[in-house]
């Protein structure tokens, strides 16, 4: 794949606001912005999500910084933005309405 081919799928990613997770950490899927949430499930290492909308909640570290904004996957799913590499320590998606 060449240098332009990379650059446009990353370009196509961020329109999408599909971000990949840390590399080497699974990461839990919660049901909501805490880590008192009850685990819905759990992404491999590496995986891609797609962020629907993002709210704040829990403060959290992790590879990606610390931060307390949580991003939305799917309804009532929601992992730490601390794992996910988005380039930004601020929000990349809208704020969730509810």
């Amino acid at each position: 794949m060449s240098t332009q081919d990379v650059q446009d799928a990353q370009e196509a990613a961020a329109e999408r606001r599909t971000f990949q997770l840390a590399p080497g950490y699974q990461v839990n899927v919660r049901k909501g912005p805490s880590t008192s949430s009850a685990i819905v499930r759990r992404l491999t290492a590496g995986a891609w999500i797609e962020i629907r909308c993002q709210r704040h909640g829990e403060r959290v570290s992790g590879p990606c910084g610390t931060t307390d904004i949580w991003d939305n996957i799917a309804p009532g799913q929601y992992v730490s933005d601390a794992y996910v590499r988005t380039g930004s320590s601020g929000m990349v998606a809208p704020s969730c309405t509810s």
